[in-house]
């Protein structure tokens, strides 16, 4: 079974239409393991998964790799969601 972390942010700017929404995902580990000797290396992460349940301190540890999230590469995604109460006057 393959873990997704997916953290959906409301964010305060609002539009015309209705209130954005960011869906940010980390992707592929970009340490590099290899930094101390001059050279270039990562491990092949290919996405993040959380070690742990959201809210928890395992959660921003990679299962997969052992890194700090903020290793990863970070995909924002931003929604407009329109507003379903409109007034007419």
């Amino acid at each position: 079974m393959k873990k997704r972390q997916v953290v959906v942010k409301k964010s305060s700017s609002r539009t015309s239409r209705g209130s954005m929404i960011k869906r940010v995902r980390y992707r592929e580990c970009q340490k590099n393991h290899a930094a101390n000797i001059g050279g270039y290396a990562v491990d092949g992460c290919r996405e993040f998964m959380a070690g742990g349940q959201e809210g928890t301190t395992a959660a921003i540890m990679c299962a997969a790799c052992g890194c700090h999230r903020s290793f990863h590469r970070r995909e924002v995604d931003e929604d407009v969601c329109e507003s379903s109460s409109t007034s007419h006057v």
